[in-house]
C-alpha cells in the first residue's frame, strides 16, 4: 500500500514540476487553439476558436468552412515562431493548458482581438473586453454567423443535431449497408445519429443526397 502511495506522489510531483515550468519552443499550428510548442501540445489558455472543419454562413445565406480559415490565419501569425508559454492546467486529452507568448505578444488576446477566436469564459474572462471590442468592429469571424465552438463540439459528438442549420437532411447507413436519408418530421429523424467516422453524413437537399447514393426512407 506503502509503495503505491510512493507511485502516486511521485507522479503528482512530476506533473507539478511540468505545469511550473514555462515551455519554450517553436511553434507549430494544429488549429485556431492548439499549438505545438517545441514537443509539447499546448491548448492556448481562456479563448476558445472555431473546430478545422466547423462552418460560418454569410449574411446572404452561403456557408464557407471559417474553421479552416481561422486555423490558416493563425498558421500565418506564428508558424515557426520561437514561443514561451506559462503552463495553467492540464485538460483532459493530457493537453498543456497555457498563456502562449511571441515576444512580448500575448497569442490569445491577439486572437480573440483579431475575431479568430472567442473569449472562452467558462475557464477565464482574460479576454472578454478584447472579444466585445471585436463582436463591435465585425472583426473576423464576428462578420458572420458561427455557432460558439462549445455548441459545435456538443452537437457534432452527439450527432443528432446538425452543425449547419441549412444541411438538416440525415445520411444515416443501415446495419445491412443501406445508404437511407431521413428528412426533418420523418418518423425516425430525431433518433438517428450521424457518424461521419462511419461514412455517415448531412446533406442540404434531397437532390444532393440521391446524388450521393442515399435513398429517401419510407417513414
Amino acid at each position: 500500500m506503502l509503495r503505491i502511495c510512493s507511485c502516486f506522489a511521485l507522479a503528482f510531483l512530476l506533473a507539478a514540476q511540468v505545469l511550473a515550468a514555462d515551455v519554450r519552443g517553436k511553434v507549430r499550428v494544429i488549429d485556431g487553439d492548439t499549438l505545438d510548442v517545441g514537443t509539447t501540445r499546448v491548448r492556448l489558455h481562456g479563448i476558445d476558436a472555431p473546430e478545422r472543419d466547423q462552418p460560418c454562413t454569410t449574411l446572404n445565406g452561403q456557408n464557407w468552412g471559417c474553421g479552416d480559415w481561422v486555423t490558416q490565419q493563425v498558421r500565418d501569425l506564428y508558424q515557426g515562431a520561437q514561443a514561451r508559454c506559462e503552463p495553467v492546467d492540464r485538460d483532459r486529452y493530457g493537453r498543456v493548458v497555457a498563456r502562449c507568448y511571441v515576444g512580448r505578444e500575448d497569442i490569445g488576446q491577439r486572437l480573440v482581438s483579431d475575431g479568430l477566436a472567442f473569449a472562452y469564459r467558462k475557464y477565464s474572462y482574460d479576454y472578454d473586453l478584447e472579444e466585445k471590442s471585436a463582436v463591435v468592429a465585425d472583426r473576423g469571424i464576428h462578420g458572420f454567423t458561427i455557432q460558439s465552438p462549445a455548441r459545435y463540439r456538443l452537437t457534432r459528438i452527439r450527432g443528432r443535431d446538425a452543425p449547419d442549420a441549412s444541411c438538416r437532411i440525415k445520411g444515416n447507413i443501415s446495419a445491412k449497408g443501406a445508404r437511407i436519408y431521413h428528412m426533418p418530421g420523418q418518423k425516425f429523424y430525431e433518433r438517428t445519429g450521424i457518424r461521419p467516422e462511419h461514412g455517415e453524413r448531412w446533406f442540404c437537399s434531397e437532390a444532393q443526397a440521391r446524388a450521393s447514393g442515399w435513398r429517401p426512407a419510407k417513414r
